[in-house]
């Protein structure tokens, strides 16, 4: 794999149409990959450094993009039960029985729901929220629909947008291809884990991204394992 430019190649779990007991299991593997590697402390880490300027209320609402199975969401709401911080979450994902799986999986969290969208709509973008998240997102995108969702997100979002998304270096390619093969999980995230990180970015590529979004407010620290978070603030 050439690590130098990002991969164009498809991951499976783009196909919109997919809902099977495979999927399913991908979605679990997942949330165990990412509680294993730290996966959700770009966003709670970012939560937590903006906590003081937090309202006690109403509800600050936040909308994760590309929810998948829920998982980012379900951490976030417990980091605002153990912190005392009201929150209206809700989980935007195009993916129907992610929408499903992500529900029945936080039927004990009624600070979430759940809503299909396409992100790119005129009627989604003209949503307002308070902080939008984007957990392993990003990458999904071609450079050219990246740059113009950032600039739609920057202006939905009143206070920020959180991105969380992967780095593309050759150390996290091998290590999640070889860790996903060792454990034997399934076709799913055997094929698009390492594709995955292939399909990332480096510090050069969103610095690249941001000049053409025209974003100048934004934070961009790189993350342990193999993470960037970028904070991008409202104009």
């Amino acid at each position: 794999m050439d690590l130098r430019q990002r991969a164009t190649e498809e991951e499976l779990m783009d196909n919109l149409t997919l809902a099977s007991d495979d999927l399913r299991q991908n979605l679990d593997e997942l949330e165990t990959i990412n509680t294993w590697l730290g996966g959700y402390e770009p966003i709670l880490q970012a939560f937590s450094s903006l906590e003081k300027s937090f309202p006690e209320a109403p509800a600050l609402q936040v909308a994760d993009l590309g929810s998948g199975g829920g998982d980012t969401l379900r951490r976030i709401a417990k980091w605002g039960r153990r912190r005392g911080v009201k929150l209206a979450l809700v989980g935007v994902d195009a993916n129907s029985f992610m929408l499903d799986y992500a529900a029945a999986r936080s039927q004990s969290y009624p600070e979430i729901r759940y809503e299909q969208a396409d992100v790119f709509s005129s009627k989604f973008q003209a949503q307002q929220y308070d902080i939008i998240t984007a957990s392993l997102f990003c990458h999904h995108f071609p450079d050219a629909q990246l740059v113009t969702l950032l600039r739609a997100w920057q202006q939905q979002a009143r206070r920020c947008v959180i991105i969380n998304d992967l780095h593309r270096h050759w150390l996290a390619y091998y290590s999640i291809k070889w860790l996903t093969r060792l454990f034997r999980g399934s076709y799913l995230v055997r094929n698009d884990a390492p594709l995955s990180v292939a399909r990332a970015f480096t510090r050069h590529d969103w610095q690249r991204l941001l000049q053409q979004a025209g974003i100048k407010k934004y934070r961009l620290r790189w993350r342990w394992a193999f993470r960037w978070q970028v904070i991008l603030w409202s104009d």
